[in-house]
């Protein structure tokens, strides 16, 4: 997706039924996981879209249409001589299927016009420029253009988001009627984001959903009051799910987790809820050899858990995401890397009892991880810097921010990593101009973020433009940032995108 444009106006992401979001990034499941990642990564869903030159001159260049631009579903809506319907700026993914939309042989214009609006061969090539929002819009403006958006591969990787008042529709008499998820089969969603449930919804859910035994293969559920029974019910019916996400979901217990759990899964996030202990892990550990990655924020976890997980699970795990687990100490940092030795992703945010020895132990036996996340551990100094350089040569990020005890000696150790691309250090209050220099050296930095760092001035930030393979640069709140040195990087960065 190109980068915003200035003048450009960013189409609403509104809270409809049905719309859909993109998922974790990375982080992650859901959300995961977008856990972090600096704004410009987080805003990039709702940018407006470029859409190619691939109509004919004749159509481009109508001087009758109501909109000048091609850059909006509203302006392709008025390409193919339909009034926008009614709401469409607000519209989600689940449409009503009988809703009356205009055929292809009552659009105004010539045979050939009408012809070239509806052609599916351009029309495949042209929506794949367009948000999941604007998909919304245009696969209302009439038939054809619905036939060809409900194709499923236009909508990979996107999460329906549904919560419980939307599941629902009210009938004259005050009985409620479940809603038809025949549009997002028909799309062929694998994946689900339920909110506020509870187990009849889910049970609901499961009975309406055509694809819901076999064909959904993630479930996540959020501030939802399922039980034991209601999770063990909804594992039990649904043989696809490999992907399980639980998010403050506090009336299930640790007893759910061993009786629901089953070996197919083998990506599980749990966040939030209050029920979950060392006991949890334990379920965990036994009844998931094949888990891949574990995403976990339970603030009662204790160091014995850590060293639970098997022998199966040393070989097959490659996430761990333990964000404030505040029991975690040193001691828990060794049950894990010898029971995970083939960790490529860590995060130990929010671990504040873990120190500079803790990460030796990381860096001295876990050689194989690509990504480690020590955000928000306030013990953490420049030696565990030093011992991350020395030793994790095939790390490509490091999200330092909010250790405040980090200073311009640490950077000098990272100046060291080759592979490094990503280094995040917003309100590491400490860092100064002469830490910078030592990044100047970094020729494999893609993604850099100094937000927050009080201490930079416009003199030590202006050198940043030596990193000429710079492509994403974060200085909120950076008070060095002045609106002459964002016009500087914009002549001497101009590949990289600047976060004022």
């Amino acid at each position: 997706m190109s980068n915003p444009r200035n003048g450009d106006t960013k189409p609403p992401c509104l809270p409809r039924n049905g719309l859909v979001k993109i998922p974790t990034q990375p982080n992650g499941l859901g959300s995961a996981s977008i856990t972090k990642g600096t704004p410009a990564m987080k805003n990039r869903l709702c940018q407006p879209s470029s859409v190619p030159a691939i109509l004919s001159p004749a159509l481009a260049h109508r001087s009758d249409l109501p909109i000048p631009s091609l850059a909006s579903p509203l302006s392709l809506a008025a390409l193919a001589g339909v009034s926008s319907p009614p709401g469409a700026s607000l519209v989600g993914l689940n449409t009503s299927e009988g809703s009356e939309q205009p055929s292809p042989e009552r659009l105004p214009g010539s045979p050939s016009e009408r012809q070239l609006a509806v052609d599916e061969k351009i029309l495949n090539r042209l929506f794949w420029y367009f948000s999941a929002c604007e998909k919304c819009v245009l696969a209302q403006v009439c038939k054809a253009w619905r036939r060809v958006l409900y194709q499923p591969k236009f909508w990979v990787g996107l999460t329906p988001v549904l919560h419980t008042k939307e599941l629902y529709n009210i009938l004259p008499g005050g009985e409620k009627e479940f809603v038809s998820l025949q549009g997002f089969a028909v799309r062929g969603f694998d994946g689900f984001c339920l909110v506020g449930v509870s187990d009849l919804d889910i049970c609901e859910f499961i009975d309406n959903y055509p694809l819901s035994k076999k064909g959904v293969k993630s479930m996540s559920l959020k501030r939802s009051t399922i039980t034991d029974a209601g999770l063990e019910v909804m594992l039990e019916q649904m043989q696809g799910v490999v992907r399980l996400e639980l998010s403050g979901c506090n009336d299930f217990t640790e007893a759910g987790l061993w009786s629901s759990l089953n070996a197919r899964i083998t990506a599980l996030s749990v966040s939030d809820c209050i029920n979950v202990a060392d006991d949890a892990i334990a379920a965990i550990s036994q009844l998931l050899p094949n888990l891949t990655e574990l995403n976990l924020q339970a603030y009662h976890v204790t160091d014995t858990a850590l060293a639970y997980f098997t022998a199966k699970q040393g070989y097959t795990t490659h996430t761990l995401r333990l964000n404030s687990c505040w029991e975690i100490t040193n001691h828990g940092v060794v049950n894990m890397v010898h029971s995970l030795p083939n960790l490529s992703v860590l995060s130990l945010s929010g671990c504040s009892k873990v120190t500079d020895d803790g990460v030796e132990l990381v860096a001295e036996n876990l050689r194989k991880l690509r990504s480690l996340d020590l955000s928000w551990c306030p013990r953490i100094t420049d030696m565990a810097l030093e011992y991350i350089a020395c030793d994790l040569h095939k790390l490509e990020e490091l999200v330092l921010d909010r250790c405040v005890r980090i200073t311009d000696t640490g950077l000098s150790y990272l100046s060291t990593m080759s592979s490094l691309r990503s280094l995040y250090l917003r309100w590491c209050c400490q860092v100064q101009d002469f830490g910078l220099k030592h990044l100047l050296s970094m020729g494999s930095l893609r993604l850099l973020s100094l937000a927050g760092c009080p201490l930079l001035t416009t003199t030590g930030l202006s050198g940043l433009v030596q990193l000429q393979e710079l492509e994403e640069l974060e200085l909120t709140n950076c008070p060095g940032a002045t609106p002459e040195l964002f016009k500087y990087f914009s002549q001497h960065l101009p590949c990289c995108m600047v976060i004022e």
